[in-house]
């Protein structure tokens, strides 16, 4: 997998940035991050197990950690914060964004949740 080159926080917008070294960028808003986040909290502990998250449609990222030369550890506004994002994971967010947001979307609908609470 690629690694990031550049990591950017767009507080104003809620969206991280980040260009990878085989020149794909993408722009990645916060509650995206936030609903898809790798932690236990969010993916379970095994497959099937992950949990819908919903009313985080005005999260934002308060810090980002550097964890070693892998990873990043995204400190949300809610609090969350056991979330580390691998480079591959990022990627993989990155690349799935249309497919990954239209799935979640409709799991909302589908459970009658909202994006804001």
């Amino acid at each position: 997998m690629p690694t990031p080159i550049q990591i950017t926080l767009l507080r104003a917008s809620h969206v991280l940035e980040v260009r990878f070294e085989d020149g794909e960028s993408f722009r990645m808003p916060a509650e995206y991050l936030r609903v898809n986040s790798p932690s236990a909290e969010v993916q379970g502990h095994g497959p099937g197990q992950k949990v819908l998250v919903d009313g985080k449609a005005d999260v934002n990222i308060d810090e980002i950690v550097p964890v070693g030369n892998y990873a990043v550890l995204l400190k949300f506004s809610d609090g969350h914060q056991t979330g580390i994002y691998s480079w591959d994971v990022l990627y993989e967010l990155g690349s799935n964004q249309p497919s990954n947001w239209a799935a979640y979307l409709a799991a909302l609908d589908a459970a009658g949740k909202q994006r804001r609470s």
